[in-house]
């Protein structure tokens, strides 16, 4: 099977205090918090969220980092990602994405999986990079394979969301397996 490419049709940076609005255009509706443990926000929540990344940014050793996302020809902010090192010891890391639905199904996430995972490696060193998905969510699914990231298995139960326990896939890649 042949590896997937970026179509190189994104920018991104750190997330910066004045972007908590355009944050707050999509953490803000249900559908986008549909699979997550938070949400919908109010203003108050999608504050207090990035003022956490702000001060995560400053800790040492640092574990946390969270990028905004920009559509290149319009520069919209269209959603963010995150890779946080899970393990600094086994050097195992965490990604994760949220995008405003008028970009859904277009490939963005894939071409955001992809940097994350790639920034992990390149510049974090990490050996092990994996992410989780609601079993629900097939999109995410699809994103998190087309980067080359396996289905290692199914977590039952493991996350309390919205009233109910929720089970998650989780899928994996190794920095050897990334490199190939």
């Amino acid at each position: 099977m042949e590896k997937w490419q970026p179509k190189k049709r994104i920018q991104w940076r750190e997330m910066v205090q004045e972007d908590w609005t355009d944050v707050h255009k999509y953490s803000s509706m249900e559908v986008v918090s549909q699979y997550q443990p938070w949400g919908p926000n109010t203003e108050e929540e999608t504050l207090f969220f990035v003022e956490t990344v702000l001060l995560d940014a400053k800790k040492i050793p640092r574990r946390r980092f969270v990028f905004v996302v920009f559509e290149e020809k319009t520069a919209t902010m269209i959603g963010s990602g995150e890779l946080t090192i899970r393990d600094t010891v086994n050097r195992e890391g965490e990604i994760g994405y949220i995008f405003h639905p008028d970009y859904w199904g277009q490939g963005y996430a894939t071409e955001v999986a992809h940097l994350l995972v790639n920034f992990g490696f390149k510049e974090l060193n990490l050996h092990r990079i994996y992410a989780t998905c609601d079993p629900r969510n097939g999109a995410s699914a699809k994103v998190l394979e087309k980067i080359g990231m396996v289905k290692e298995g199914r977590l039952r139960e493991n996350l309390l969301i919205k009233g109910g326990w929720r089970d998650s896939f989780v899928y994996g890649i190794l920095e050897h397996e990334w490199n190939s």
